[in-house]
């Protein structure tokens, strides 16, 4: 939705979120499903639609490197890494644990801060050893995983290792379940992208601190928009607001 569309709402959208800004988001994909219509998703074309939902920079993942080959695809979003609207992410494919663990020290070489895991994507479940190895393997590299799934089952392979986790799914309805393991384990952190009851956001700052909670959006596959009317009119303050709004995740990836 452009900002024409927007102002085009029943209520007007922009108008509620006012002058705010986000600094990074923390779930920003370049590529194509190619069993889905959607909206284009090279980096120009993501670039512009961030920049519409006044979004300074993405923390940008590969389909092609989750889907079809993670070397290829991680290589093209490393190469987005001179343009200050992007900072790179990995991504390992869960369904080949071996070469996603050789990944991973490849990608760590190579300077990055962070990789993404796509289970549901790849038909993984959290029981799987894979995802055990590649949680174990991120941690020893000091690597932040940003991971898809149901955060109910996904917290389980990261807990005890001092991992530091941003669950891409937390969905409101599952919340609670966020929020009693975050309590043990300070190291994870949840998107606020389904975060959309409410008193959500509120929640997890008064139970775990804002500081746990980065402003993401899946653009271009998701609208920007939802998450970004969230947290303007939330009842957060001042400074949380920034924070959430990217100062956390420059915070953890930087």
């Amino acid at each position: 939705m452009s900002m024409e569309e927007g102002a085009a709402m029943a209520f007007d959208a922009w108008s509620l979120i006012g002058d705010l800004e986000v600094a990074l988001d923390v779930d920003v994909l370049v590529g194509a499903y190619p069993d889905r219509d959607g909206p284009p998703g090279g980096a120009e074309s993501v670039g512009g639609l961030l920049a519409e939902h006044r979004t300074a920079a993405g923390a940008v993942a590969s389909l092609r490197a989750a889907l079809f080959d993670m070397r290829s695809g991680n290589d093209e979003v490393l190469a987005l890494g001179g343009d200050p609207r992007w900072l790179p992410v990995g991504t390992v494919d869960l369904r080949d644990p071996v070469g996603a663990g050789r990944e991973l020290d490849r990608l760590a070489g190579a300077g990055v801060r962070a990789v993404r895991l796509f289970p549901d994507e790849q038909g993984v479940e959290a029981s799987f050893p894979s995802v055990r190895h590649v949680a174990r393997r991120a941690a020893e590299l000091g690597l932040v995983v940003l991971t898809g799934g149901d955060v109910r089952r996904f917290w389980q392979p990261f807990a005890g290792l001092g991992a530091r986790v941003v669950f891409l799914d937390t969905h409101f309805y599952h919340l609670g379940d966020f929020l009693v393991a975050a309590l043990e384990e300070p190291g994870f952190h949840t998107s606020t992208r389904l975060l959309n009851s409410p008193d959500a956001l509120e929640t997890v700052a008064a139970e775990v601190g804002a500081e746990r909670l980065l402003h993401g959006t899946r653009a271009p596959h998701y609208e920007p928009i939802v998450p970004l009317l969230r947290l303007a009119t939330s009842g957060l303050g001042p400074d949380e607001v920034a924070a959430v709004a990217g100062g956390n995740a420059r915070r953890l990836l930087s």
